[in-house]
Order: structure tokens, then sequence, then C-alpha cells
């Protein structure tokens, strides 16, 4: 367990957000 794994979750949520964002959601 450590940076990989932290690296991962943190490109989700980023693109999570970029995703709701750019479809207009307003997460």
């Amino acid at each position: 367990m450590g940076a990989g794994f932290a690296l991962i979750v943190v490109l989700f949520i980023l693109l999570v957000i970029i995703g709701a964002s750019y479809v207009g959601y307003g997460y």
C-alpha cells in the first residue's frame, strides 16, 4: 500500500469532478 494506490484514487476523484463539471451537474 502506498503512493501508487493514492495516486489512482486522486486521479479517479479528479476525473469524476472534471466529468461532473463538464456535464454540468455542479458538484
